[in-house]
C-alpha cells in the first residue's frame, strides 16, 4: 500500500505543477486531445472516469484498461461541432499475469475547406483538408484486488496543407476500489512536449538584406510560436446502488483542473437492467463561469448482449447538447469482449 500512496501524491504533485490557470486560457493547442470518445462516457458526462474499464478506459483513465479481465475491440464515430467527425478505434489484449495492452487511433474529417490567399480571397479554386491523428500506446495491470493503474504513450500529429506539429504526451491513471461499489479514480493526462508548425508553407521568397533592388532572393522559413498540449488533473469517485437481482443505479462525479481552461465538474448516472439495457444521463459544468458551458446535458441508451458464445457485443448511443451551435453531436459506439 505504501507504494500505492506515493503513486497517488505523485500524481497530485503533477497536476499542482501543470494544471489550474484561467489566465492562460486559449494558449494551448491540439484542443482536438480534449474531444472524448465513447457513447457511454459522454453520456453520462464522461463522470465515471473512477470505474470505467475495458477498452473505452484508455482515454478516460488507463489505469481500468485491465480491471475488466477481457480483450476488447472497439469502435467509435461521433459528428461533433461544425461537421466535423471524429472516428476513434480501439484494441486490447489482456494476458494473464502480465496486464493489458492496447493499440488506439483517433482521426478527424474536416471536409474540404476552400484555399485562399491574399491575391484570391475568396478561394483559388483548390480545396484542403487538415490532418489530426493521435496514436496511443496503452498499458495497464491490476496490482492488488483493489488497485488497478495504467499509463498511454500518445503520437499527436496535426498537417495543415505543407505545415506539420507532431508532439507526445502521456497519460496516467489509478483506480483504487475501497469495495466493489464504491471507487475513485485519479488521472493525469496529456503531460508531454510542446508542439511547433514546420514545413513548405512556411517558407518566403524574399530580398536578401544589404542586396540592391532587383538583386538576389533568398529563401527564409518563418518560425512559428510553439505551444502546449492541453493537460489536465482529474479526481473522481462512483457508486454503484445494487437495487436487487435486475436493477442497479450508478452516480458518479469527476472534478477537473485544466491548465489553460477553467475547472470542470462532470454528473452522470446509468441505470441498468438486468446488466444488459441502459439508459444514461450526464451534465458538465464549468466551474469558475458557469455561464460558458459549451456543452451541457448529455442523454443515451446502450445494450450489451452475448453475441456468439465467449464473446459479448455492446452498442451504446449518446446525445449531447452543444450550446451555441445549431446541431448536436450524436455519437455511435460498437465493442466485441472477448
Amino acid at each position: 500500500m505504501g507504494i500505492i500512496k506515493a503513486a497517488l501524491i505523485s500524481l497530485v504533485l503533477v497536476a499542482v505543477t501543470f494544471a489550474g490557470d484561467v489566465s492562460r486560457k486559449g494558449t494551448t493547442g491540439a484542443e482536438q486531445l480534449l474531444i472524448p470518445v465513447g457513447a457511454r462516457s459522454i453520456a453520462t458526462g464522461r463522470a465515471f472516469m473512477a470505474n470505467i474499464t475495458g477498452v473505452e478506459a484508455i482515454y478516460y483513465n488507463p489505469g481500468g484498461l485491465d480491471a475488466s479481465g477481457k480483450s476488447e475491440i472497439m469502435f467509435n464515430y461521433m459528428n461533433h461541432i461544425a461537421d466535423i467527425n471524429v472516428t476513434y478505434l480501439a484494441a486490447s489484449a489482456h494476458l494473464p499475469d502480465l496486464g493489458t495492452v492496447a493499440l488506439s487511433v483517433k482521426t478527424f474529417d474536416f471536409g474540404d475547406i476552400p484555399v485562399t490567399t491574399f491575391e484570391s480571397p475568396e478561394g483559388t479554386g483548390f480545396n484542403y483538408s487538415p490532418s489530426f491523428l493521435t496514436l496511443g500506446l496503452s498499458y495497464s495491470r491490476a496490482l492488488t484486488d483493489r488497485v488497478s493503474a495504467g499509463a498511454t504513450v500518445k503520437l499527436i500529429y496535426e498537417n495543415i496543407m505543407n505545415a506539420t506539429a507532431m508532439g507526445v504526451g502521456i497519460d496516467f491513471g489509478v483506480q483504487y476500489r475501497f469495495n466493489p461499489n464504491f471507487t475513485m479514480g485519479v488521472t493525469v493526462t496529456n503531460i508531454g512536449s510542446n508542439m511547433q508548425y514546420t514545413g513548405t508553407d512556411l517558407h518566403v521568397r524574399t530580398q536578401i538584406p544589404g542586396q540592391p533592388v532587383g538583386g538576389p532572393t533568398g529563401v527564409y522559413e518563418a518560425v512559428t510560436e510553439p505551444f502546449q498540449i492541453p493537460s489536465f488533473f482529474e479526481l473522481a469517485l462512483a457508486y454503484n446502488f445494487v437495487i436487487n437481482e435486475m436493477n442497479n443505479l450508478m452516480l458518479g462525479s469527476t472534478y477537473r483542473v485544466n491548465n489553460a481552461l477553467e475547472d470542470n465538474a462532470f454528473f452522470g448516472l446509468e441505470y441498468g437492467f438486468m446488466n444488459t439495457f441502459f439508459l444514461r444521463g450526464g451534465y458538465n459544468l464549468n466551474v469558475q463561469n458557469m455561464d460558458d458551458n459549451i456543452y451541457g446535458m448529455s442523454f443515451g441508451a446502450g445494450i450489451n448482449y452475448p453475441f456468439i458464445e465467449g464473446m459479448n457485443i455492446a452498442v451504446d448511443y449518446a446525445f449531447r447538447e452543444v450550446k451555441e451551435f445549431p446541431k448536436p453531436s450524436h455519437v455511435f459506439t460498437v465493442k466485441l469482449l472477448f
